[in-house]
């Protein structure tokens, strides 16, 4: 099948629009502007060897993410962090990039305790089958990731979101890419400090209270596996504070 010119150009656009995006992106949360004022759209082409149409667009992108904000008679101007939208998976990485930050770090594992608890309650009521072979699956995979054969990362991760959705609630659907986005750092840096992976058992026994249709217990379980986790951050944080 011939290779439609048109496509090419959109896509090779787009991919220059995304690429200027992370860039630019990167560059605010990393505070590279810290003092100066935001390029004009002439400037940022120039500067990146893009065409102005590529450039409008990351802004509008950059603009809609809550980085920045267009002025009358004052042009582009950077947001303060209050105004970026800090549910946008985008600006999660960026910020993760820029450095890591045991604040980051608690308030990502804050956020986790006023949601997957609530999510796994609901999971224990209103999981089909579906949803609580997913979370089988997803304890399988954990178990694989401690033998060797899965990556130990991703296993955690996968139990975690499959009981997210699981919960029934699209709501709490929608907290899929950043509650996987917290728990890649927190998981990282938790597993470091207590030396091994995920604790087994303690999912284990998030996933039987679930298949059980015990709410209470799994909202339970499932709270102590994260307060454990906040728990260590701040022992570690002591313990570094005392050196």
């Amino acid at each position: 099948m011939p290779i439609d010119p048109h496509e090419n150009r959109e896509a090779l656009g787009r991919n220059l629009t995304y690429g200027l995006l992370d860039r630019l992106g990167s560059q605010i949360v990393g505070h590279a502007y810290e003092g100066r004022s935001f390029p004009t759209e002439a400037e940022l082409s120039q500067q990146h060897g893009v065409s102005r149409s590529v450039t409008r667009e990351a802004v509008k992108m950059l603009t809609a993410k809550g980085l920045v904000t267009a002025r009358p008679r004052q042009g582009t101007m950077i947001q303060p962090v209050s105004q970026w939208n800090l549910f946008d998976t985008d600006v999660l990485r960026w910020m993760l990039d820029r450095s890591f930050s045991i604040d980051l770090l608690k308030q990502f594992s804050q956020l986790r305790v006023a949601i997957e608890p609530a999510a796994a309650a609901l999971a224990a009521q209103a999981a089909d089958d579906d949803g609580r072979a997913l979370i089988e699956a997803g304890f399988a995979r954990m178990q694989a990731a401690e033998a060797g054969r899965d990556d130990v990362l991703e296993a955690d991760v996968a139990f975690h979101v499959a009981i997210l959705k699981a919960s029934g609630n699209p709501f709490f659907g929608q907290f899929r890419d950043v509650v996987s986005t917290a728990l890649k750092t927190s998981i990282r840096y938790t597993n470091r400090i207590v030396g091994r992976s995920g604790d087994l058992d303690a999912h284990e026994g998030v996933m039987e209270a679930i298949l059980a249709r015990d709410p209470q217990r799994a909202r339970e379980r499932m709270e102590r596996i994260i307060v454990e986790a906040l728990v260590a951050i701040d022992h570690n944080e002591s313990a570094a504070n005392r050196v």
